[in-house]
């Protein structure tokens, strides 16, 4: 008796391959399939509670940093005869800067500007009737001390166009502060929590997660510029106050028996 062996086709094994996957499924026998880039929640017992605290503390520091903007403002009949002025008086501003101590690098130039100057008459179209350069600069005191001496001699020297000051605090010392004030809130969400665990006769098991959010809160700055006639050597009085560095943190604790 001849016995006839039978061979798969190509195309049979390609419709077993499916069968054979979805019977391992349903049996179990293949392992568990992990997507890395998903998000894996944090595991909470059965029976935790999540408890979300909002805390705010806040530091304060004296300001060592004082910005303002000054310039020159000038008018002319005419364009070129504006723009000249406005050059020759700025050239003593920033000659007065200079001399003051500010680097060139706490100095730049934040706009200038030449704008027709317009009489307007009923019924007829304006004219022009002359031109007014401007010429404006943002500089950085680092020595708050000399501040009011640096604002009486930009203005002996021609300057007519001055705004701020605005304080701010160095980087390290503001680093310094939010760190300050970062422990701070910290300690009072903890409290918090604990003050919620023990009311409900649980206790605080661990931190689930850690929310940020800063600000910073300058002062409103106090400039008083007094008379020369009323008291010799009287200048300029500005007074930095305090900056509020402000952090507010959501924590998400997990409360437990």
């Amino acid at each position: 008796m001849q016995h006839l062996s039978r061979t798969r086709s190509p195309s049979s094994s390609r419709f077993m391959r499916p069968l054979v996957l979805a019977a391992a499924l349903a049996l179990g026998t293949l392992p568990a399939m992990t997507a890395s880039a998903q998000s894996v929640p944090a595991y909470v017992p059965t029976d935790g509670t999540l408890l979300n605290v909002s805390a705010q503390a806040e530091a304060k520091r004296v300001p060592d940093i004082a910005t303002l903007s000054t310039g020159v403002v000038t008018q002319a009949p005419d364009a070129n005869a504006a723009m000249r002025a406005n050059a020759e008086q700025m050239n003593k501003v920033v000659a007065a800067i200079k001399a003051a101590g500010i680097a060139d690098r706490d100095v730049q130039t934040s706009g200038v500007n030449l704008n027709p100057q317009y009489h307007y008459t009923e019924n007829q179209p304006p004219r022009i009737t002359g031109y007014q350069a401007s010429n404006t600069v943002n500089i950085t005191v680092r020595d708050i001390g000399k501040l009011g001496k640096i604002l009486d001699a930009l203005v002996a020297v021609g300057a007519n166009q001055i705004n701020g000051p605005s304080f701010d605090i160095d980087d390290k010392k503001k680093d310094a502060g939010y760190d300050e004030a970062r422990r701070a809130a910290v300690e009072k969400a903890q409290a918090r929590a604990e003050m919620y665990a023990k009311t409900l006769g649980m206790r605080v098991r661990r931190i689930v997660s850690i929310n940020e959010g800063g600000s910073f809160g300058p002062p409103m700055p106090m400039m008083r510029m007094q008379a020369m006639d009323m008291a010799k050597g009287a200048e300029t009085s500005v007074s930095p106050g305090e900056n509020t560095l402000t952090v507010n943190l959501d924590v998400v604790f997990e409360l437990g028996r």
